[in-house]
């Protein structure tokens, strides 16, 4: 982990809860980078902009594609029923 060469002030709120998350024998600037690292993993926008722009166009046109099926198979149905 880092070295921390500079202090930042938090609330006791804040402190309690670093001190909740701390692992035994973990320092602050330990435990903050460790769950930061841990926050950032999961954020949702992470995956946004990893596909191609071929790839975009594929998904959208199999995306309307299968809409338009849906569509036909509706319509055949409620002809069948008429």
């Amino acid at each position: 982990m880092g070295v921390a060469d500079e202090q930042i002030r938090v609330s006791e709120t804040v402190k309690r809860t670093i001190d909740r998350h701390r692992r035994e024998g973990e320092s602050y600037n330990d435990a903050l980078e460790r769950l930061l690292a841990d926050e950032s993993a999961g954020d949702f926008a992470d995956g946004f902009g990893r596909w191609s722009a071929d790839e975009v166009d594929r998904v959208r046109e199999g995306r309307r594609s299968a809409k338009e099926r849906r569509k036909r198979r509706m319509r055949e149905r409620v002809d069948d029923t008429a």
